[in-house]
């Protein structure tokens, strides 16, 4: 086991971290007009997270103009519950066009009856707090073009914690976050985006992006290629949501879905360091697994260097988590488990995007 390859991985990883920013609070004085926003949502079978998103939007204050929620051919009470909780709802039945994702088409869908001169898109899992929609509008105002945030993970099951490393990988694998250099390639956080309506116009919209499963990436790429900004958060105390509630499956499907074609979008260097971060952790964990499995099997150097080890990437993932989710010590102290899930995910990932050519998500086969 080399420790200077370990030791220069876990400081990597941390170099690729430090520089994650929430959204700042609304500069003082910060005013914007009553009813400017439109809220977009799309849903399908959404019906058990969508309360928590709409109760929250009722809190966010005046510049909400109108929640226009997207059923996208539920077969559960999507529609009734959105409506129950005062929002406008277009029903979209059937599949999507040809040529369409079913997310991409709800959102353009949505963003083509909004009235506001702002549009906000939010996944359906999303909460937001009090004053959040004035924060991202201030975000917006400051840097222009496109806002996203990662919203924070709430965790509320134990299966959920298996998601930890991937979520790091969502702040380490882009590059954004790093110290020194960030990359320059434009990413964006897809259950959070805010833009003025007319330069979401201008780029073409989701329709610019209607084939693609990481149709957050790309609608940041045509920002940046019509010359606006684009800019990402954490979600912080601002944002947070809860991630796959339906269970180890969705779980699977959700990542599988994401995981392969989004690192073919980030920069390689990124790619890299999160490799390398990743491989020196995996190196300590599986070495500390085979010690506990066989015990006197280390000469008593080695199992000292193992125990350090250990340590440190457990105080490490904890740094990081506790920024990114509502994880408990235990995930960081055990995380050989959610690692080994994220390249089991990565792994089922990749085969079925280059091999099959097409992943499942929401009972329908998306083409990738």
């Amino acid at each position: 086991m080399n420790t200077v390859f370990i030791a220069l991985g876990l400081l990597v990883g941390a170099w690729w971290f430090a520089g994650l920013r929430c959204l700042p609070t609304a500069a003082a004085g910060f005013h914007t007009g009553p009813g400017t926003v439109s809220v977009v949502v799309p849903a399908r079978d959404e019906a058990a997270q969508l309360p928590t998103l709409l109760e929250s939007l009722r809190s966010s204050g005046a510049a909400v103009r109108e929640v226009i929620v997207v059923d996208d051919a539920s077969t559960d009470a999507t529609a009734a519950v959105a409506e129950a909780h005062g929002a406008t709802v277009l029903r979209l039945e059937g599949e999507p066009p040809p040529g369409w994702t079913g997310k991409a088409h709800a959102c353009a869908r949505g963003a083509s009856v909004a009235t506001g001169t702002m549009l906000l898109f939010l996944d359906a899992d999303v909460t937001v707090a009090p004053g959040g929609v004035d924060r991202l509008l201030d975000a917006q105002a400051r840097h222009g073009g496109l806002i996203s945030v990662q919203p924070h993970h709430r965790i509320e099951r134990s299966y959920e914690s298996l998601s930890a490393t991937c979520n790091v990988m969502a702040i380490v694998g882009t590059g954004l976050f790093a110290v020194w250099p960030r990359t320059r390639k434009p990413i964006a956080y897809g259950p959070c985006l805010m833009t003025a309506a007319d330069d979401y116009r201008a780029v073409g919209g989701h329709a610019a992006v209607k084939g693609e499963v990481i149709e957050d990436v790309h609608l940041a790429r045509r920002y940046a290629d019509h010359g606006l900004p684009v800019h990402a958060f954490g979600g912080g105390d601002v944002l947070s949501f809860r991630m796959y509630p339906g269970g180890v499956g969705q779980l699977i499907d959700g990542w599988t879905k994401s995981l392969a074609p989004g690192a073919g979008l980030v920069s390689p260097v990124a790619v890299v360091a999160a490799a390398w971060w990743l491989t020196a952790c995996l190196a300590i964990g599986l070495r500390g697994i085979g010690a506990v499995l066989q015990p006197g099997s280390l000469e008593l150097g080695d199992a000292v260097v193992v125990l350090a080890g250990w340590i440190a990437v457990t105080l490490e993932l904890r740094w990081m988590l506790r920024r990114i989710g509502s994880f408990g010590w235990s995930t960081a102290i055990f995380h050989p488990v959610p690692m080994c899930a994220f390249v089991a995910l990565f792994g089922r990932s990749l085969w079925l995007t280059l091999v099959r050519g097409r992943v499942r998500w929401r009972g329908r086969d998306i083409a990738v």
